[in-house]
């Protein structure tokens, strides 16, 4: 049902009398909630007829929801979507079950996670390492990343 499609946000809630829903969104990219822009979500499939910005918060009217019940009830949907490519920037879905290698091709684990941290998000190896995406210098989405870390991080 979903296979290729990226969980891209969730309706958190009902907003006005006609239909239009808040929508959390994953990312800033304004294409996710532009007109005509398609999800999947377990009901079926969501069309966004407009979306506005509202007190820093995303409104997304869908076609076919006309009223605050049909809102109502898409409280807490996930939208899937397509993933959209953007250049010099590197999505968590073009890492995960990447085989890792370092700079001379040693494989050292596949990514099996990437976790939040302040300094730099961490590569969870398959190993148990974690490996500061800093420290990251190539990938190829959904096949390989090439890390050059620091003597003593994998030990």
């Amino acid at each position: 049902m979903t296979d290729g499609l990226l969980e891209v946000g969730r309706i958190t809630k009902a907003h006005g009398l006609r239909g239009e829903v808040v929508v959390q969104l994953y990312s800033d990219l304004d294409e996710r909630v532009a007109k005509g822009a398609t999800y999947l979500t377990a009901a079926g499939e969501l069309v966004v007829r407009s979306s506005r910005v509202h007190q820093d918060r995303r409104l997304v009217h869908f076609e076919g929801i006309e009223d605050r019940n049909g809102a109502e009830a898409l409280r807490g949907t996930a939208l899937m979507g397509e993933p959209i490519e953007v250049e010099g920037i590197v999505f968590v879905h073009e890492l995960i079950d990447a085989e890792v290698r370092l700079l001379d091709g040693t494989v050292v684990g596949t990514v099996s996670a990437v976790e939040d941290n302040p300094a730099s998000d961490l590569l969870v190896l398959s190993t148990g390492h974690l490996v500061p995406l800093a420290f990251m210098v190539e990938h190829t989405p959904g096949e390989v990343v090439v890390i050059d870390p620091p003597d003593g991080l994998l030990d």
